[in-house]
């Protein structure tokens, strides 16, 4: 693994090209991609989108100077489509951004991506072996794909995504550290990190700044490989466990309005946390809540890392829940 000093000029890298884009790009989204108050908003006037340019452009940049440069066990022709499949699927979410895209052809580009990042998988990674290697591919990339939008959906309110990716790459970039997790993806999760936290001023209540589809969706799409790599390596509980936040209230929030028979692909104010926010609480109280949470799963994540007990991987799963279960729980309880 390479060294501290050297993950550290990665983190400092990603976070300052991704501040000094976002000073040259803002007065440019300023005028030409404002995103307009709807049902789903929590902002209340027209803010400029597209922050989630300088996120990618950060993370993918760094990611190459890096192989660039030299850092030893980069620059494999996986990583490479992982980086090519990121830049396609941000492309189709800045032209979502400034011209909407229909949902059928936008989610055939969104497959493409996902396709690409499937075949830069290990040819022998496998997460549950017990299933055929066609059908286990298949569900791989239909979990890749659901994180692509699961990230756009919870992408509501200011900070939320800073408060759920700041974390969760951290804790992967610990396992990288713990050998849990190699190289390329260590790298890649500490440049994502970087550009997340370089991005968060601007993005601080009240936001100045929003991501866009063109930061969401790449940023879906890394983490759902990482934690698909994470789960590829023996710690399929870690990688559960670190975003089951956000699995729960997206994947809840999907099931209780497909039961309710109501338009999925509708603006909607019904995730967990948009509950808690009409209910009285605030943007500090709800990601501070969330990020808390994130640091706890981290904790769990990494107990399971230290024994290859499955009775202590279920007990940290079932711990993990339950602290979800919680949360969800108070967001959906708030009276305003």
């Amino acid at each position: 693994m390479t060294t501290i000093g050297e993950l550290a000029l990665v983190f400092v890298a990603s976070a300052l090209v991704s501040v000094v884009l976002i000073w040259l790009l803002h007065p440019l989204l300023k005028r030409h991609a404002l995103a307009h108050p709807n049902v789903r908003s929590s902002h209340k006037t027209p803010t400029p989108q597209g922050g989630g340019i300088a996120v990618t452009a950060a993370t993918v940049g760094v990611v190459v100077a890096c192989v660039l440069f030299g850092v030893p066990g980069l620059g494999g022709q996986a990583l490479w489509l992982v980086l090519a499949a990121t830049v396609f699927i941000a492309l189709v979410g800045a032209i979502d951004d400034i011209r909407p895209i229909a949902v059928m052809p936008r989610l055939i580009l969104q497959v493409a991506g996902v396709a690409i990042v499937l075949a830069a998988l290990p040819v022998d990674l496998r997460v549950v072996p017990l299933l055929p290697y066609w059908l286990e591919r298949a569900l791989l990339g239909l979990a890749i794909l659901w994180f692509v939008n699961l990230v756009n959906f919870m992408d509501g309110i200011d900070w939320m995504t800073v408060a759920e990716v700041a974390p969760l790459t951290s804790g992967l970039v610990l396992f990288g550290l713990m050998a849990a997790l190699s190289r390329d993806a260590t790298i890649v999760a500490l440049a994502l990190c970087g550009a997340v936290i370089g991005f968060a001023p601007c993005n601080r209540p009240v936001a100045r700044l929003f991501l866009g589809d063109v930061g969401s969706l790449p940023i879906g799409l890394l983490l759902g490989w990482l934690l698909v790599v994470l789960a590829g390596t023996g710690h399929f509980a870690a990688a559960l466990l670190l975003p089951l936040y956000y699995l729960a209230d997206a994947t809840i929030t999907l099931l209780r309005r497909l039961a309710n028979g109501e338009p999925i692909l509708q603006a909607h104010r019904s995730h967990f946390y948009q509950r808690a926010m009409d209910g009285g609480f605030s943007i500090y109280q709800v990601v501070g809540r969330v990020f808390l949470l994130n640091i706890a799963l981290i904790g769990l994540a990494v107990t399971t890392l230290l024994t290859t007990s499955y009775l202590l991987h279920a007990a940290a799963l079932i711990a993990g829940g339950v602290l979800v279960a919680l949360l969800l729980y108070r967001f959906a309880a708030a009276k305003a």
